[in-house]
């Protein structure tokens, strides 16, 4: 059971097929513009594919492949939407406001207001029952949200950048009560933030254009990731290409040496990646002597403070866009700026090899 989509959408570019187990809480990452505005919508029923089929548990959501089609209208769905805003009803109470969903599904007035404070209670909320929306802080509207959404006792809940408009003081508070609630109840978070991924999810999803281009166990994938984005958002500098000789061979031509955890998974001239963290990437004004194999030439394009670190990124002749973390002594002796020209490098042994 649970969720099983297969939708397109050509004036997007979007063409998606996954599944959700029952009960399975699942991160949804991918930059702006990959699809994850248009899945959510296509799931809970505001935006129509060309073609697809989505099925929650035993109930069609759509099925645009048949004749006559069959669409399932939102509010039939059991599809509970959480947006990035609270969006709660100004005119109501906070209690008003969750009960608003039980009372539209046919609940009696009161068998709703007893729903509404079972899950204002549940994310601590409950002292709030009696405000109205704008005497709420925006941590306080978002757990309110969630009580709604709950409170619909939606089979799917969909949540949409929930911590996007919070502040970075509030978001921590607002996961703890998410990790608690989501237990168990199958879950679609669509998220930029590394944190939301690690703590609500149990499985990640990655889209690019309009596609699916990895998904697995959350830890396995920031760990080894076959994207890009995937690699940035775990802190990673990522090189794709095949195996050449232990080495990774891009398609520009550029090997980069490594070692190889699973040597017996991974043949000469299969798909393989090679990751390293910024921290291994030493930055020199001239070529370094001694022990890295992997050296190349580089353009600086940005410095960004990282806590007692800069992050300095750099693009070299091959279309690789590098990260490495030095300390701000080492800007100022190597006077790193945008456009100075500098040699990275990056030692055999701190590169995994994996295949992709």
């Amino acid at each position: 059971m649970g969720l099983r989509v297969q939708a397109a959408l050509a004036g997007r570019g979007f063409a998606v097929e996954l599944d959700v187990a029952d009960g399975e809480q699942v991160a949804v990452l991918g930059p702006n513009g990959s699809g994850k505005s248009t899945l959510l919508g296509i799931l809970a029923g505001t935006l129509r594919p060309d073609h697809g089929r989505a099925t929650l548990d035993d109930t069609v959501l759509f099925d645009l492949d048949a004749r006559p089609h069959r669409w399932r209208p939102p509010h039939a769905r059991g599809v509970a939407l959480l947006a990035q805003e609270a969006l709660l009803f100004p005119h109501l109470s906070v209690l008003d406001n969750v009960a608003f969903g039980p009372r539209v599904a046919g609940r009696s007035r009161s068998e709703s207001r007893a729903l509404a404070e079972r899950w204002l209670d549940e994310v601590d909320a409950i002292e709030f029952a009696g405000r109205r929306p704008g005497q709420l802080s925006g941590g306080q509207a978002q757990r309110v949200a969630i009580a709604r959404a709950l409170a619909a006792e939606p089979r799917l809940l969909l949540l949409d950048e929930p911590m996007a408009a919070l502040d970075i003081s509030v978001a921590p508070l607002l996961r703890r009560v998410l990790r608690r609630v989501l237990a168990g109840r199958t879950t679609m978070i669509v998220t930029h933030d590394l944190m939301d991924a690690l703590l609500l999810s149990e499985r990640m999803i990655v889209l690019e254009q309009g596609g699916v281009v990895e998904a697995g166990p959350t830890g396995a994938v920031l760990q080894h990731p076959r994207a890009h984005f995937t690699a940035h958002i775990a802190g990673l500098n990522l090189v794709t290409g095949v195996l050449d000789h232990g080495a990774v061979r891009d398609p520009s031509g550029a090997l980069l040496s490594g070692v190889r955890p699973d040597a017996d998974g991974l043949a000469e001239g299969e798909p393989a990646a090679a990751a390293f963290s910024p921290a291994d990437v030493s930055i020199h004004a001239a070529p370094p002597g001694g022990s890295p194999r992997n050296v190349w030439d580089a353009t600086v394009t940005e410095l960004e403070p990282r806590g007692d670190l800069i992050r300095v990124r750099a693009d070299d002749r091959h279309g690789h866009v590098l990260a490495a973390d030095v300390t701000p002594q080492s800007v100022a002796e190597l006077d790193l700026y945008p456009g100075r020209e500098v040699t990275c490098a990056v030692k055999a042994a701190a590169v995994t090899i994996y295949p992709i």
